[in-house]
């Protein structure tokens, strides 16, 4: 009789931890956690995931790295049903589009303190906020030493203005261009027009926007531009400083690698200066954001587990490993951000304080890559003198208003 008892003991006890063990598993919510191209930062992801689940027994984070060519497409379909992943890494651009379409959680700005504030204004859609950002880049601008000095020029140009008028007796003297500026690709021209005063696509057939139009066209007619600045891309134009072609390129401090690999003596004599301005001062850059489904399960937590993995530590820790800015004040104040010891380290340095002034922004509209595409046709159309500057701006509004900017 004893053992009978003691044995039902036993049972009621597995059968109780059983059940406590079913219920705090039933309780656990999963988040799931959706970025892009992040596979080569997998050690990273997991430890910032495994240290947010030790202190959250209640949560599991479900990780998922999309690959960034699939990452639109995939996320415009998630979004639509009714479960979509609870966090997403984007770019602002796309974020603006599903905003635009009422497909993401608006977030109250008092969580957003412990970012650069520059950059959460830029963010913004419609003055409201969707997105919390996660790390960033801004071009810095490399240069040949050797070259600038053969030139005869002492002060380094600031702004586009200054680089135009250098142009010529750098030519003259040393046989290479100035810069090869890739006005054709991608959003470079809309980001130039940026740096003019030009923040609404209204504005790109303004006085402004025509002062930089012409200012191109005088370069590229003089020859003190490459023919090829209207069909090169940027990784092209890297391989024409690389040969000593060109004296200024503009890109991220993570081409100085690939010049100091492919291109050892041009490496010894390159420097890093803060990238090339409009009168308006700012810089432009880059982001990527993350940002959560309207109709996502587990908002709360996915925007608690957000900001864990976007706070100072973890982002500083991310930055170390990778040639990308911290969007987080405190990670942005430490002394990583200041050190001048190499080459890496002065151009990570220099990106990090162009944050602080990268606004006002270009507004973002739905159609954005169709407006940017008719802004590189209409650069091609003036810089081989098809048209005047003003009939082909005048083309320009007209094709703009065509496809609803608004």
């Amino acid at each position: 009789m004893k053992k009978f008892v003691i044995f039902i003991l036993i049972t009621l006890t597995i059968i109780t931890l059983t059940a406590c063990s079913i219920r705090q598993e039933n309780s656990q919510k999963v988040v799931t956690l959706w970025t892009l191209q992040m596979g080569d930062f997998s050690d990273y992801m997991y430890k910032v995931i495994r240290s947010y689940e030790a202190d959250h027994p209640n949560i599991q984070i479900k990780w998922i790295d999309v690959p960034f060519s699939e990452g639109e497409k995939r996320t415009l379909a998630a979004v639509m049903t009714d479960n979509p992943p609870d966090l997403i890494n984007l770019n602002p651009d796309f974020s603006a589009i599903l905003a635009q379409k009422g497909t993401l959680e608006e977030i109250d700005e008092t969580y957003t303190k412990e970012f650069n504030p520059e950059i959460i204004k830029a963010l913004k859609y419609n003055n409201k906020l969707y997105s919390i950002p996660w790390y960033a880049t801004s071009a810095i601008t490399i240069y040949n030493k050797d070259l600038f000095s053969k030139s005869g020029i002492i002060r380094l140009p600031k702004t586009y203005k200054e680089l135009g008028a250098i142009s010529e007796k750098i030519k003259n003297n040393t046989g290479a261009y100035a810069y090869l500026p890739t006005i054709t690709e991608n959003d470079t021209m809309v980001k130039i027009l940026n740096k003019y005063g030009v923040s609404e696509v209204e504005d790109f057939n303004s006085a402004n926007s025509e002062q930089v139009f012409s200012m191109f066209k005088n370069l590229y007619q003089k020859g003190l531009i490459p023919p090829e600045s209207i069909t090169f891309t940027h990784r092209e134009a890297l391989e024409q400083y690389m040969a000593g072609k060109i004296v200024f390129f503009q890109g991220g401090a993570n081409f100085l690698n690939m010049i100091k690999e492919n291109a050892p003596s041009v490496y010894e004599s390159t420097d890093v200066i803060e990238q090339i301005k409009g009168p308006v001062g700012q810089n432009d850059f880059s982001v990527m954001n993350f940002v959560i489904p309207k109709r996502a399960q587990n908002k709360k937590e996915a925007l608690d587990f957000c900001l864990y993995l976007t706070n100072a530590q973890n982002q500083l820790e991310l930055a170390k490993m990778t040639n990308v800015i911290s969007t987080n004040s405190q990670a942005l104040q430490d002394d990583f951000y200041n050190d001048y010891s190499d080459l890496t380290a002065k151009s990570r340095s220099i990106s990090a304080k162009q944050i602080n002034k990268i606004t006002p922004q270009l507004r973002q509209k739905r159609n954005q890559k169709e407006i940017n595409t008719l802004v590189n046709s209409t650069v091609q159309t003036i810089l081989l003198n098809k048209s005047s500057v003003k009939d082909a701006l005048d083309s320009l509004n007209k094709s703009l208003h065509a496809i609803s900017i608004n």
